[in-house]
């Protein structure tokens, strides 16, 4: 049989877990000061646990801890303090006069509770690349357990045989990572819409005693602005047991204000041509239906002093400044110019930030579509074509047209010069640049002269014909070089050299 104080020691271990927070509440509820430092709060609840556990006291401590703790949160027993010894006889007669019974009926929940607002479940953001198949932890609360900066929480799990199972016979996308994982996600602990993953400072993840890899900081390349870490799920398969057994996992954080909740899924992860191919065979808008979607874009406003004519799209995507390959844009979007739906889920799936490239708008994959239209357009339409206008009446023209006439206006109000070629040799077989050269130098010998007529261009130049030669000479024969009588006159004179330095073809 129980002790009778059993339920006592229960509630003495609850009141040592609350917080500074929950400590005041508790006191203020029961006309008690609520003033002091944390022991002097908790010393305060003790005495009044012991000296008076009425019902009503009961059930306020029963209500504070399930707030702070819930049932379903998982948390390591251990978390929670340990049982203290209790000086029996310091409690009062008439918390010794409670029966065993009413102990039993308070631990299996049959005392009495007034009708408390149920604690908003917090609710994550679904992730394209990740389909959840199981809860494994449903999302609780990081709550500190001193004043320190640096916080350590536990959790624990177990794997069912069928869990492992579907872990080991997965698919591998990459050597040693599967297609069904065991994720962490870490969001705010906020009830009031959907929540973003989220990570706390100094935040390192411990799974059965081993850190696992936490995604690092994106490099930034703005100046003056500090690198962002990208907020994933956390994979802590490769680390686990993979078998019945209990899993633990310890999360070390940093606090700083801001609460933090934690949750664990069994996930089947997708990659970016899988996405593609769902969004393949599920999300193409018909030809006809991007065409009245032009029309009504194009329809005259009587009341708009504008009337639009036509509107320009370009076949380049504006994310790798290539030709488009699969059209794509976002429902919600007003403009029709479309990315490549490729290039867009790869870099999505590197760095999610699923962001309209064309008007920084959120562009979630489930209103992301195939442009039927311009995909026929991609089909029919030449490598060179950059452009297109969509017309009034749904059809469309390519812009190149125009701009290969505006080219060929250019070419025709380009005055056209003769152009002038040095290297082509005249009648008499030289060089025009060289034409006064040559004359000066008809005085050489007729046997100095043929090969430069038979050489196809190419001038024998005598550039030795000034006073220095005749100073070699001795003077004489200096008038003879300017006669027409020259040419019986013998070769000119050799030097040292094999060759005749004074001749030099010039080209």
């Amino acid at each position: 049989m129980a002790h009778p104080w059993t339920f006592i020691l229960v509630v003495i271990n609850m009141v040592k877990a609350f917080r500074v927070s929950d400590l005041q509440t508790l006191l203020a509820s029961m006309g008690r000061s609520k003033s002091g430092l944390k022991q002097d709060l908790v010393l305060r609840a003790l005495k009044m646990v012991q000296s008076d556990c009425s019902p009503e006291l009961l059930k306020s401590v029963r209500q504070l801890y399930e707030t702070r703790f819930p049932k379903t949160s998982g948390w390591l027993a251990a978390r929670r303090p340990e049982a203290v010894p209790v000086n029996y006889s310091s409690i009062s007669p008439t918390a010794r006069g409670l029966t065993q019974s009413q102990g039993a009926d308070y631990l299996n929940g049959g005392i009495p509770k007034q009708a408390v607002a149920p604690i908003a479940e917090v609710k994550l953001v679904s992730l394209p690349f990740y389909q959840t198949l199981e809860t494994l932890l449903p999302p609780t609360e990081l709550i500190a357990q001193n004043n320190e900066k640096l916080q350590d929480s536990q959790c624990i799990f177990e794997l069912t045989q069928g869990q492992v199972d579907q872990i080991r016979n997965s698919i591998e996308h990459r050597p040693g990572i599967k297609s069904v994982q065991v994720v962490l996600r870490i969001v705010y602990t906020d009830s009031i819409g959907v929540q973003e993953d989220q990570y706390p400072p100094n935040i390192a993840v411990r799974v059965n005693q081993s850190f696992c890899h936490v995604p690092g900081y994106y490099p930034s390349n703005k100046p003056g602005v500090e690198p962002r870490r990208p907020c994933r799920p956390i994979n802590i398969t490769p680390w686990l047991h993979l078998s019945t057994t209990t899993n633990r996992v310890t999360i070390t954080w940093g606090n700083f204000g801001k609460r933090y909740s934690v949750a664990i899924y069994l996930v089947r992860v997708f990659t970016s041509a899988e996405l593609f191919n769902q969004l393949k065979h599920c999300s193409v808008e018909s030809a006809e239906r991007c065409r009245e979607r032009i029309q009504d874009k194009l329809r005259f406003d009587p009341e708009s002093e504008i009337a639009t004519t036509g509107l320009r799209v370009s076949l380049i995507c504006p994310l790798v400044k290539m030709r488009l390959g699969v059209p794509c844009r976002v429902l919600t979007c007003a403009h029709l110019q479309c990315f490549d739906a490729v290039f867009f889920l790869q870099m999505n799936e590197k760095k999610p930030t699923w962001t309209c490239p064309v008007c920084d708008k959120p562009a979630p994959f489930e209103l992301l579509t195939i442009d039927g239209l311009l995909s026929e357009i991609l089909k029919e339409t030449d490598m060179d074509v950059e452009e297109i206008e969509y017309l009034t009446d749904g059809s469309w023209r390519p812009i190149r047209d125009e701009r290969d006439k505006d080219k060929e206006r250019e070419r025709s109000n380009t005055p056209v010069y003769p152009l002038v070629d040095i290297c082509a040799s005249e009648v008499n077989g030289h060089s025009p640049a060289h034409s006064s050269t040559s004359q000066s130098a008809k005085s050489g010998s007729g046997s100095a002269s043929a090969p430069g007529a038979g050489s196809g261009g190419g001038v024998v130049v005598d550039l030795t014909l000034d006073t220095s030669s005749d100073e070699e000479n001795g003077g004489a024969g200096g008038d003879s070089t300017d006669t027409d009588d020259s040419q019986g006159a013998p070769s000119p004179k050799r030097g040292r050299y094999d060759y005749d330095k004074d001749l030099v073809t010039a080209y």
